[in-house]
């Protein structure tokens, strides 16, 4: 990989490590934030996103190293709603969802061509993205709702 991708690449990584470092901290929070009939099995969900957000963010840190570079000691936008509904929970991860996914998608564009090793992180990624985020819009529809939740 030329130089000039492998900046790109780790800008990009970077990019990635922050968003699931503020993945964690997001949904730590929200778990914390649930209340109601269903808190057990929302809070567990919410907090095995966070311990799976942790394990994306040291993945990205290590292919920052394994490239030479430094990881990023930042973390990604942190906004406090404080709308702590149950809908507005899973509106908000959505949106977060939305964010990485992208940052995937763009990692896999300055990568292709340039390097499998990031070529096949990226898709892996990309492909347990999309299906968190299929999750998500499930859990946003109304029972009996089979079209995609659109918010």
């Amino acid at each position: 990989m030329e130089e000039t991708q492998k900046t790109l690449a780790i800008d990009a990584l970077n990019r990635i490590m922050e968003l699931e470092l503020a993945g964690v901290v997001k949904y730590t929070h929200y778990a914390l934030m649930v209340y109601g009939y269903n808190r057990i099995p929302i809070m567990s969900w919410l907090k095995d996103n966070a311990n799976e957000s942790l394990a994306h963010a040291h993945r990205a840190g290590e292919l920052v190293t394994l490239l030479g570079g430094h990881p990023s000691l930042r973390i990604g936008p942190l906004l406090e709603t404080h709308q702590h509904d149950i809908g507005d929970i899973l509106r908000e991860s959505l949106a977060h969802e939305k964010t990485a996914l992208a940052a995937y998608y763009e990692l896999l564009r300055i990568a292709e061509g340039h390097s499998i090793l990031l070529e096949e992180y990226a898709r892996e990624l990309i492909v347990l993205e999309e299906m968190h985020q299929d999750e998500v819009n499930k859990m946003l529809r109304k029972p009996g709702e089979t079209g995609s939740f659109q918010g």
